[in-house]
């Protein structure tokens, strides 16, 4: 992957986002540094089985992450940790090579120094994170990551059913709990309930 094709990524990721903004800048951007520093060459080709990326952020940058480097939830190849930062890690299967990078704050104010006749901040952004360097734009932490078997894409090691409500479970994120097999849900409080239960 190559510096000359940073245009035709971010155009690619556009599509998949729905819009231009300077998320999807700082996420490709990210991305062609994260995949050069742990030497993945061609994410969507001859090394899609050596790639996972865990994000930290739900936000626009995600969308350019999964677009130019081809991990998804769905392949198990993006791992989305809800830390609400823009970073990522970007972890070599084969070698266990791994870095995580995090967007730098001062880009904001960069991005107005660079291009004060850009009134809207966003636009300068935008503008200024295509031309900034790799340096100006992210920190790198060389990082270990434990990924644990059931974490890992294929097949599931183990599907069991919840003894309470009887959906079933899937790569081990079932609970034991007083000698009965649970699901998260009905382990610990849930995200969701039962609109039809009063």
């Amino acid at each position: 992957m190559t510096e000359r094709n940073f245009e035709s990524l971010l155009n690619e990721s556009v599509k998949v986002h729905g819009h231009l903004c300077p998320g999807q800048v700082l996420g490709v951007r990210m991305s062609m540094l994260g995949l050069k520093l742990i030497a993945i060459e061609d994410p969507r080709g001859k090394d899609r089985k050596s790639i996972i990326v865990f994000v930290e952020i739900d936000r626009c940058a995600t969308d350019a992450i999964q677009s130019v480097t081809g991990c998804s939830l769905g392949h198990r190849t993006m791992k989305f940790v809800d830390l609400g930062k823009m970073a990522a890690t970007f972890i070599n299967l084969k070698t266990g090579k791994a870095v995580r990078l995090i967007a730098r704050e001062d880009t904001r104010q960069k991005a107005k120094d660079m291009f004060p006749e850009i009134e809207n901040k966003y636009a300068a952004q935008l503008e200024s994170y295509k031309v900034m360097t790799d340096e100006d734009l992210f920190e790198i932490m060389e990082v270990s990551v434990d990924i644990k078997p059931e974490d890992m894409p294929g097949r599931p090691l183990r599907r069991v059913c919840c003894d309470v409500c009887g959906e079933y479970v899937q790569d081990m994120r079932d609970v034991e709990k007083d000698g009965k097999v649970l699901c998260k849900s009905c382990s610990e409080k849930c995200y969701y309930s039962d609109a039809n239960v009063s």
